[in-house]
């Protein structure tokens, strides 16, 4: 093929750009960067099940459709909530220990997304276990914990419930809740307690979710969705994320697929990537059970929407693990107390100039005329 063969016409796959059996090479070219080339990257092809294969190739191949407007105001309304929740905490408590999920705020829309899918499909509950980085944002935003009991334990407040509080710091606490989707579908919500060490609430996830299947004894159904939230050095680190996805099919302990959000700020604590995994990628540990993977740019909320989606419907038809690999950044040091700019200098002086996703997402919003700036300040 040549530069000439561009507005030649040519026979397309059934499912590929829609139902056109004819497509200029254009146009297939088009679709195809849109599809993998662009904000998202796929990693399917390893999988051995052709239909599996198939499958990926007919949802992504599609070409890349517009969300509708109330969709993209839902995006908005809730980076404003994760964006106004940590400057709130930054200004209110400075200098306070609470691993702000800043540069990553995608991650509120994205588990929003799949709160939003799995209590349309009336399941039970969505389980949800991860570390520290953004757990608050994750308790209010998406779990219903009320901004006041947390900024009550920021200020040291016990809580008169109890004869001595927990003792806990306020980064380890779970807690239960009700999310209501926008059609006004309701469903359980609860995050697991964890402790500082990473990724041990891995298997203590699983185990819980599995319990709560058991008990509700719908088989094949697996009415309780497990969600993970990972870091990236993590995820490619700790010897329990092998040995938990190993466990992800075995007829003891499966769960029906768990959905594993990678929140990817590129270091973990102060180690670059080059110095902490011998991977290309911080999710290859995964392709050792054919489990797909999303990279997805979280300075594209709408991709990572359409991804989150997309992972939701997978393990809705697959009953296997899926994992979305969100990229992304730590505006601030490890916790609030670091400056991370002693050990990542040229990285840091990047995002000292990035501007945050809801802006980046207000702006192009207000560019292509799909929201007034009026609305956009609402």
């Amino acid at each position: 093929l040549t530069l000439w063969d561009l507005d030649r016409e040519f026979p397309t796959g059934p499912s590929f750009g829609g139902e056109r059996r004819y497509m200029k090479l254009r146009e297939i070219l088009g679709i195809l960067r849109d599809s993998y080339s662009r904000t998202i990257g796929t990693e399917y092809m390893y999988i051995e099940d052709p239909a599996e294969r198939r499958w990926f190739q007919e949802r992504l191949e599609r070409g890349y459709t517009k969300p509708p407007r109330e969709e993209q105001l839902r995006i908005l309304a809730k980076l404003n909530e994760a964006e106004a929740f940590e400057t709130f905490l930054q200004t209110k408590f400075v200098g306070q220990k609470r691993f702000s999920l800043e540069g990553g705020e995608t991650t509120i829309p994205l588990l929003d997304e799949i709160c939003e899918e799995a209590a349309g499909d009336g399941l039970e509950e969505v389980c949800i276990g991860m570390a520290h980085r953004g757990r608050l944002n994750v308790l209010v935003n998406i779990a219903g914990k009320s901004p006041g009991s947390v900024f009550r334990e920021f200020e040291g407040n016990i809580d008169p419930r109890t004869v001595q509080g927990s003792g806990d710091v306020k980064y380890h606490l779970g807690v239960e809740g009700e999310f209501t989707s926008e059609h006004g579908d309701t469903i359980k919500v609860s995050v697991a307690a964890n402790p500082s060490h990473l990724e041990v609430v891995d298997p203590v996830l699983e185990g819980i979710t599995r319990a709560k299947q058991d008990v509700l004894n719908r088989g094949e159904e697996f009415p309780v969705l497990p969600v993970l939230v990972h870091g990236d050095a993590a995820f490619a680190g700790q010897g329990v994320v092998a040995e938990t996805l190993n466990l992800s099919q075995l007829r003891g302990y499966r769960t029906g697929g768990t959905i594993h959000v990678i929140v990817n700020n590129q270091v973990g604590f102060t180690t670059s990537p080059s110095s902490s995994r011998s991977s290309t990628y911080c999710t290859d540990v995964a392709r050792m059970i054919q489990a797909p993977v999303f990279h997805v740019n979280g300075d594209d909320p709408e991709a990572c929407i359409r991804i989150a989606a997309l992972a939701y419907e997978y393990r809705k038809t697959f009953h296997k693990d899926v994992i979305i690999d969100l990229i992304c950044y730590r505006r601030r040091g490890h916790n609030e107390g670091d400056d991370p700019s002693f050990t990542q200098p040229l990285m840091y002086d990047t995002i000292e100039k990035k501007k945050s996703v809801r802006k980046l997402y207000t702006e192009a919003l207000v560019g292509r005329g799909d929201i007034t700036l009026e609305e956009a300040e609402a």
